[in-house]
């Protein structure tokens, strides 16, 4: 059933994208985050104490639901893990929406701009062609982590997990149907630590300080996994070291790893503004250079998708 859904889910995205938002459950559970970016007399505690209950009450929601529905055959269990997981992992839209920003570049500048909202939270009113490529070229990188390979290597442990411990902790109950619930709850639950640290976690608001750091922790594998799919994507092994070299000058502990990678499989130079430099080349990223780094990240996506079935059918 694991296996299957992961199928289902890859199928759903590259023949749908993502649901609209009036009926994607992530939307849904950003209204549930929404009211607590607010001034607060103790906002860490707040923000420690939503970060603690929210991601996990979705993902007992998530987990019930496809639990409930593998109890009752194996084909409605994973049709419904796989719109579980579908729902919290994002490919072709990434993909797509970085397609835009990178052909508008060339063309008109002030809607690639514009675009660029959809990937990126910088204020891109004063970026050059250039500055708004690179931003696309590492959301692609640093949404390929967050967006795709975390719920998937989550959903993919989990399940083989599941499965193991399900003689031990269910008794008599089917143990691919144990290890399918709690693969997407771990998807869900991953996704939901994700939403809550776009959604708050900035210096400005001391209320996402928790949602942050959980994120730092719950990134740290598969931001590095994503960098070695992207440089066997790019057939570019030694862009891992460059990456590692770099990480230091960024931010995150996190993004820098596969945004390092791009930069050096690219031999371009990406960079925020006042921020970080990656300086994996001499220039920041033509529109062919942006191009190629949307269709390795495609390539990239696909072998996150290929492990998470291997991991699940073994």
């Amino acid at each position: 059933m694991t296996t299957a859904a992961v199928g289902v889910a890859l199928a759903l995205d590259a023949a749908a994208g993502e649901p609209p938002t009036r009926l994607h459950p992530v939307a849904w559970f950003g209204r549930l985050v929404a009211p607590l970016d607010r001034h607060w007399s103790r906002p860490r505690i707040v923000g420690a104490l939503a970060t603690g209950t929210l991601p996990i009450g979705a993902a007992l929601a998530v987990g019930g639901l496809v639990g409930v529905a593998a109890l009752q055959r194996p084909l409605a269990g994973a049709v419904a893990g796989g719109l579980a997981l579908f729902v919290t992992t994002s490919l072709r839209r990434l993909l797509g929406v970085a397609r835009a920003v990178t052909a508008a570049s060339e063309t008109d500048l002030d809607a690639a701009r514009d675009q660029l909202r959809a990937l990126a939270g910088r204020d891109a009113s004063a970026l050059s062609a250039g500055e708004v490529r690179s931003a696309a070229v590492e959301s692609v990188a640093e949404n390929l982590a967050d967006g795709l390979v975390a719920p998937l290597g989550a959903f993919a442990a989990l399940a083989a997990v599941g499965t193991r411990i399900a003689p031990a902790v269910a008794p008599g109950v089917d143990p691919a149907a144990v290890g399918l619930a709690l693969a997407a709850a771990g998807a869900a639950w991953v996704k939901a630590v994700n939403t809550m640290d776009s959604m708050l976690g900035y210096r400005s608001k001391p209320v996402g300080w928790a949602p942050a750091r959980l994120d730092d922790a719950v990134m740290w594998v598969p931001a590095r996994a994503s960098a070695v799919l992207l440089a066997a994507a790019f057939l570019a092994p030694g862009s891992l070291a460059s990456a590692r070299r770099w990480n230091e000058g960024v931010p995150s502990p996190n993004s820098g790893w596969p945004m390092g990678t791009i930069a050096a499989a690219l031999d371009v130079r990406l960079e925020k503004p006042g921020v970080y430099e990656l300086p994996g080349g001499p220039s920041l990223p033509t529109v062919a250079d942006a191009q190629r780094a949307v269709r390795r990240a495609g390539v990239a996506g696909g072998l996150a998708y290929l492990a998470a079935g291997v991991v699940t059918w073994v």
